[in-house]
């Protein structure tokens, strides 16, 4: 077997290592496990916050760090500890809903709490797909969503599709929080200048390598900044256009073994070598 090109890689969760059913197919488990084995270490990147992320993480057997909530939280899946934490703001997120409602009209509210037993909250209004829905709690008071030290904001609109919000939102928050889009239902209000890749780049000095030795596999715009980062980027097939856009190259979706088919061709030697800044 030739040695693997990559130090690091780094995969997005949802869309992108899990299927559409949310397993990890063997194919995509035996690439990993050879990665790891030629070397090189196998960090998650997802908008998913720890708590979200946990179950995931055991069924892989994954031990290592993973990098969660936007990269907000870097997270010991092993030891089962936050190792980073960064918080958003609650009176800034309230002062840009409200920027942003007074132009929209009313949205639906969800927050996410921060640390390792954190929950997500929702009003009456939100919606979260079916596979989600039992992660969630609905409020009664929507002062309970402002309670507890929050991770992010999740945001929908009645009429507005995804990206038409993502735009108009970034628009009228006026520099108070980014907003992101991270897959369909999922607009997001996070800290100013968070992104996976701050997060990644945290992750990666503990295991002593840098963007120049990671490979990373994505689906969606919130992807845009750790590609930017790491020396290769990989979109799934079926991936947003702004990541297809900017991706290296595009791969199989993600119930197709994406990831698999550009890991085995690495292994086999049939890829390059790890370039960049």
């Amino acid at each position: 077997m030739a040695a693997f090109p990559y130090p690091l890689v780094a995969t997005d969760l949802d869309g992108t290592l899990l299927r559409g059913d949310g397993t990890v197919s063997g194919r995509t488990r035996a690439a990993l496990a050879a990665v790891t084995a030629a070397g090189a270490a196998h960090i998650v990147v997802t908008g998913r916050s720890a708590p979200w992320t946990r179950d995931v993480l055991s069924d892989l057997g994954y031990e290592g760090i993973a990098v969660c909530g936007q990269g907000s939280q870097v997270y010991h899946a092993g030891e089962r500890r936050l190792l980073t934490s960064l918080t958003l703001d609650r009176q800034v997120a309230r002062l840009a809903i409200a920027a942003i409602e007074a132009e929209l009209g009313p949205l639906a509210i969800a927050v996410s709490q921060d640390g390792t037993e954190g929950v997500v909250l929702t009003d009456a209004r939100y919606r979260l797909n079916s596979r989600k829905a039992d992660l969630a709690t609905t409020v009664e008071d929507v002062a309970d969503l402002w309670a507890a030290p929050l991770n992010k904001v999740y945001l929908q609109h009645p009429a507005l599709d995804d990206d038409a919000l993502t735009r108009a939102a970034r628009e009228l928050v006026g520099g108070l929080t980014d907003v992101v889009m991270a897959g369909p239902g999922t607009v997001e209000l996070v800290p100013v200048g968070l992104t996976k890749a701050r997060g990644l780049s945290l992750a990666a000095r503990r295991l002593g390598v840098t963007g120049r030795d990671t490979i990373a596999f994505g689906d969606m715009p919130n992807d845009i900044p750790m590609f930017a980062w790491a020396a290769h980027g990989v979109a799934m097939a079926g991936a947003h256009p702004e990541l297809l856009a900017v991706a290296d190259e595009v791969t199989a979706s993600n119930d197709e073994d994406g990831i698999a088919v550009v890991l085995e061709k690495l292994l086999a030697g049939e890829g390059g070598a790890a370039t960049g800044a």
